[in-house]
């Protein structure tokens, strides 16, 4: 793109943008990058793809001056490039958008993209530049509107637009779909599509095989650090992506297959408000799910999925609306929820689903004493805990050196793994999920969905809630749509299309599948 305050110079070729060559990095007990080597062409949109702990955050890292690499060699425009901090990278040309937004929900739009510019100009120009280049771009964002009143695509928008107004030359994008609508990531593309005639270089990370077919020129593919393959995506299947991330056949999920039996939970008229300044009350929601059911539910970050979860496993009290089995138990804790048969497994696995700092044994213990019979008169059966937490790894594959290692020390995909693990090994009449591969590898996640299809299968009620689509229609028999609190009716997942899914996503009820 053009210099954003109005001085056009680009010479857009297809040279060489940036070059990667033989760049290591090690941490104690792991090679994170072993002697990586790529190039991005100027107006390239090139995908780096691997499973979780393959370094693609590492080698960005490093790209952008937040990681220094112990060997190897870079150049940007055909000069050394050695970014020792993120202000050199954006001096140089490198800018990025972060997988987890950067900003300041009490501070309005154009107050937190000053606060990410090295010498920001008056906030009268720095707005009407905003408002300039967002609708050039087809990103419109009001500069005075606060941060905490915006959509997660907004506010992605937000981080977009701070990185266009440094006129870059290479964009690095991590995870950038995973919070939009359909709609939004066809906006998104149009205006990637945009960059890259101009001719930014788009360097693009993304665990969705199917957008990286649609948007990407060419692919690196990571494997324990090492490249192992580059190639055209355009002209590979997503499987045959996934299958050179992970170096083996993945098997095909299947559906459970199971008949529903009677309705396990119930929802009528659930109302709650929210919990901090900036959270969404839930509003009138209401569904059921039968035995051997998985209901998929969708919604763009921020519209009352954390507050759903929290109200269905009684970390916070409702007062009425909620049956297990016929049964009302809207008063009781989590606790006693767990004991008659509601599990869950939150969004935020570090801090919410497993304690950072506990082994995995503690760490099955907090959520595993009650049903697994763990304590007895008031003393922790530690030899009892460690079996579960042992049970867990083994059976769900976690890559860990043991049961005593900190929950901290795990990769994000096996981390999830341990917590699906724990709670579907309890096996709940219910279990509700947020989130359950967010971040995860194409191998992990496939684990992940198989083992709720498998708990479906032999009859429990499982809640999917997800921002991922392909997700929800791979494994729900119904889906209803999260917008701003309220909940849609729920409909078959079998037949609907995207549009109608958007539409459902957008605020519509009352789908019905074409």
């Amino acid at each position: 793109m053009g210099d954003p305050w109005g001085n056009h110079d680009w010479t857009c070729d297809l040279s060489v943008l940036l070059t990667v060559d033989g760049l290591s990095k090690a941490y104690p007990g792991v090679i994170a990058n072993d002697d990586v080597s790529f190039s991005i062409e100027r107006g390239e949109v090139h995908a780096l793809l691997g499973e979780n702990g393959a370094g693609k955050s590492t080698l960005v890292k490093m790209i952008y001056g937040l990681v220094r690499p112990d060997s190897g060699a870079m150049t940007l425009s055909g000069a050394p490039f050695a970014p020792p901090e993120p202000r050199a990278a954006r001096a140089a040309g490198v800018a990025m958008v972060f997988q987890h937004f950067s900003l300041f929900e009490a501070l309005n739009v154009a107050e937190n993209i000053a606060l990410g510019m090295e010498n920001p100009p008056p906030l009268r120009d720095l707005a009407r530049r905003i408002t300039e280049v967002s609708e050039a771009y087809g990103l419109p964002l009001d500069p005075a509107r606060l941060v905490g009143h915006l959509s997660a695509g907004e506010r992605q928008r937000v981080e977009i637009i701070r990185c266009l107004l440094q006129d870059p030359k290479l964009l690095i994008m991590d995870e950038p779909t995973s919070v939009l609508t359909p709609q939004e990531v066809d906006i998104l593309f149009a205006t990637l599509r945009k960059l890259k005639a101009e001719g930014t270089a788009i360097l693009y990370i993304s665990h969705k095989l199917e957008e990286i077919r649609a948007l990407c020129d060419s692919a690196t593919i990571l494997r324990r650090g090492k490249v192992v393959a580059t190639c055209d995506p355009r002209k590979k299947t997503a499987r045959e992506l996934a299958e050179m991330m992970v170096g083996k056949v993945l098997q095909q999920t299947k559906a459970s297959g199971a008949d529903l039996g009677d309705v396990a939970l119930e929802v009528r008229g659930l109302s709650l408000p929210p919990a901090t300044q900036f959270g969404t009350p839930l509003r009138d929601v209401s569904f059921e799910v039968r035995q051997g059911e998985v209901l998929g539910i969708g919604g763009v970050a921020g519209n009352g999925q954390d507050e759903l979860l929290a109200a269905l496993s009684g970390e916070r009290g409702t007062r009425e609306g909620v049956f297990l089995n016929g049964q009302p138990i809207s008063k009781l804790g989590p606790t006693a929820r767990r004991r008659v048969g509601i599990l869950s497994g939150p969004e935020e696995r570090l801090g919410h689903a497993a304690a950072p700092d506990m082994s995995l044994t503690e760490n099955a213990l907090l959520t595993g004493h009650v049903r697994e019979n763990l304590a007895r008169n008031g003393f922790l059966d530690w030899r009892k805990t460690r079996a579960f937490a042992e049970r867990v790894v083994n059976e769900f594959d976690v890559r860990t050196p043991g049961v005593s290692s900190v929950a901290r020390a795990l990769s994000g995909g096996n981390l999830q793994k341990f917590v699906i693990g724990r709670e579907v090994l309890q096996n709940p009449d219910v279990l509700i999920v947020n989130q359950p591969t967010w971040g995860v590898d194409a191998a992990a996640a496939a684990a992940i969905r198989q083992a709720l299809l498998d708990l479906a299968g032999q009859g429990s009620a499982v809640v999917v809630i997800s921002q991922d689509l392909d997700e929800l229609m791979e494994i729900s028999d119904r889906f209803a749509a999260l917008n701003g609190g309220r909940l849609s009716e729920a409909v078959p997942a079998a037949g609907l299309t995207l549009d109608q899914i958007g539409l459902m996503l957008g605020g519509a009820h009352d789908m019905e599948p074409a």
